[in-house]
């Protein structure tokens, strides 16, 4: 059986799919982890302990020694994105309560749910678009797209726009795991190429432990909301994004669209927050939602975008063909 392929020819499959596993086993026996306890609970209920073994190895995995070229691209695509959730978190923070919005159309959006879809780029669909649509140093600019992944740049942001107050020692205790596996991973190669090939391994595992924290009558809430949200993810990130790597990453724009997506890492986010911060637990779980809506809508439309954006500025730079009068070509 072809389980694994089929699997990866889903957006995001290998995040979604044991997420959505585990979501129906919340929905349908809430209490299954309790009931089996030992390791089946630690496996249903152990998202925290597993993110951090995912954030060590994917620390490990980044190599200082990227090229000029490859840093300036990539430095400029992760702060803009960064600088974008922050500025929608200011604006967002003025309109929607704490707690999030209860009812209507907006039930369950929350500014921890926009920051949370808005400030991760999905890293390995950004690389793979851009291996077909882009050279080979902007596909290298997913490099420091690892540096977003985890809690601490959603921290950052709703500390600094007040809409949280997390202590010193929450910081560093939510990048430690991290960035002791990027100093490993760079003082030894085998330790970078040892942990390193754990970090998709793991995708199944958080996701399915994350699974099992969502009641799915709450996706089913978020609806058409969640669409919305995935598609003004694109819009919102995506033409600043093309801004900055035009007139800074030195690009023609394609780049920034293949960096408009949401992490599929960024389903974790509302959840981890939560738990540091447990005034956060009532909107979590619908934040969680709108978030998987917008890691699916974006991996489905970033790329098709990302494609007919590389072909239209291909056809504006392609050069014409003028002809002489005996039908040579002039060079």
């Amino acid at each position: 059986m072809k389980i694994m392929k089929t699997i990866e020819k889903i957006p995001g499959g290998l995040m979604l799919v044991p997420l959505f596993l585990g979501a129906i086993i919340r929905t349908l026996a809430p209490e299954s982890g309790e009931y089996f306890g030992s390791f089946t609970n630690g496996l249903m209920t152990g998202t925290v302990p597993i993110l951090a073994v995912w954030f060590f190895c994917m620390g490990a995995g980044i190599n200082i020694k990227a090229t000029g070229t490859v840093l300036r691209k990539s430095g400029t695509l992760v702060l803009t994105k960064i600088a974008v959730a922050w500025l929608v978190a200011i604006v967002a923070s003025l309109f929607i309560p704490d707690g999030g919005i209860q009812s209507g159309f907006f039930a369950g959006l929350s500014v921890l749910a926009l920051v949370s879809m808005m400030d991760m780029t999905n890293g390995g669909l950004y690389a793979s678009i851009m291996q077909q649509y882009g050279t080979k140093e902007e596909a290298g600019a997913f490099v420091l797209m690892s540096l977003e992944s985890g809690p601490l740049v959603t921290m950052l942001i709703l500390g600094t726009t007040g809409l949280a107050a997390f202590e010193p020692q929450a910081f560093v205790g939510a990048v430690l795991p991290f960035v002791v596996g990027f100093i490993l991973g760079n003082l030894d190669q085998d330790f970078r190429n040892f942990f390193s090939k754990a970090t998709h391994t793991m995708i199944p595992f958080f996701g399915f432990a994350l699974g099992n924290t969502i009641d799915l009558t709450v996706i089913a809430q978020t609806g058409l909301l969640g669409i919305i949200l995935g598609i003004l993810v694109i819009i919102v990130t995506g033409i600043p994004l093309m801004l900055a790597d035009k007139f800074i990453g030195g690009g023609n724009g394609t780049a920034g669209i293949a960096a408009s997506s949401t992490a599929g890492a960024a389903v974790a986010n509302p959840m981890i927050i939560a738990e540091i911060k447990p005034e956060f637990l009532p909107e979590a779980q619908s934040a969680t939602a709108l978030v998987a809506a917008a890691v699916i809508v974006t991996s489905i439309l970033v790329p098709i975008l990302t494609a007919y954006w590389s072909k239209h500025m291909d056809k504006k730079n392609k050069k014409p063909v003028i002809k002489d009068e005996n039908n040579a070509t002039v060079l």
